[in-house]
C-alpha cells in the first residue's frame, strides 16, 4: 500500500518540475538577450518593466536637447511646455495599461525624478500631476471605454456580471462585475485584474 504522504510529494514535484521552464542550451557565438521589445514595450526575462523604463527616460532625455534648441530660436515656456507635453509625456505614457503592473516603486520614483528636473528647466509645466496620477488617469480611461463598449479588444476578458445585488440589498459598488476568488502573484499584475479590483471596498 502506498503512502499518500509520499505519495502527494511526488506529485507535487512532479508538477513543479513540470511547470519549471528550463533555458535551451547555449549556441556557439549566439549572445543570449534576456529581454524582448514588443510593440515598443521591452520587458526582461524576469517580467520587469525596469529596462523598459530606463530606456524611455534615456530617449526622453535625448529630446530635451531639441527643447533646448526650440527655446534658443525664441519659443516661450508655454509652447515649449506643450512640446514637452506632447513628444515626452505622452513617450513616458506610451502603453502604461500593460506595463504599469510591472513596474516597481524605484521605477516610478525614477520618472517623478526626470519630471522634476524637467520642471526645474521650464519645459514641464508646474501643475503636471505624479507619474503615478498620470498613470492611474490612463487606466481609468481604458478601462472605462473597456467596460462601456462590448466590442472592445478587452471586453471579452471581463468576468461576467454579478447578481448579488438581487438577492442581496448591497450598497452601491463602483462596478457591476464578479471579482476573481483565486489571484496568483502574476495575475495581479494585469491590466483587468487590477482594474477590477481598485476602489472595490
Amino acid at each position: 500500500m502506498l503512502n499518500t504522504t509520499k505519495t502527494k510529494e511526488v506529485i507535487f514535484h512532479d508538477s513543479r518540475r513540470r511547470h519549471q521552464v528550463q533555458s535551451p542550451p547555449l549556441l556557439p557565438g549566439v549572445a543570449r538577450d534576456f529581454t524582448l521589445k514588443v510593440l515598443g514595450v521591452t520587458l526582461s526575462s524576469h517580467l520587469s518593466a525596469s529596462d523598459h523604463i530606463r530606456r524611455v527616460i534615456s530617449h526622453s532625455a535625448q529630446s530635451l536637447y531639441a527643447l533646448r534648441v526650440l527655446r534658443h530660436h525664441g519659443m516661450n515656456d508655454v509652447g515649449l511646455q506643450t512640446v514637452f507635453r506632447a513628444v515626452v509625456v505622452s513617450r513616458l505614457m506610451y502603453a502604461s495599461p500593460a506595463w504599469r503592473g510591472f513596474a516597481t516603486a524605484t521605477d516610478l520614483k525614477r520618472v517623478d525624478a526626470f519630471l522634476r528636473r524637467c520642471k526645474r528647466c521650464g519645459y514641464c509645466a508646474s501643475d503636471l500631476p505624479d507619474f503615478e496620477e498620470l498613470l492611474d488617469e490612463s487606466d481609468d480611461r481604458l478601462f472605462s471605454k473597456t467596460l462601456n463598449n462590448p466590442t472592445h479588444t478587452l471586453h471579452t476578458l471581463l468576468p461576467p456580471q454579478s447578481t448579488a445585488s438581487q438577492h442581496y440589498h448591497l450598497r452601491r459598488r463602483t462596478l457591476d462585475r464578479q471579482l476573481p476568488t483565486q489571484i496568483s502573484h502574476l495575475c495581479t499584475k494585469n491590466f483587468v485584474t487590477r482594474a477590477l479590483y481598485k476602489d472595490c471596498y
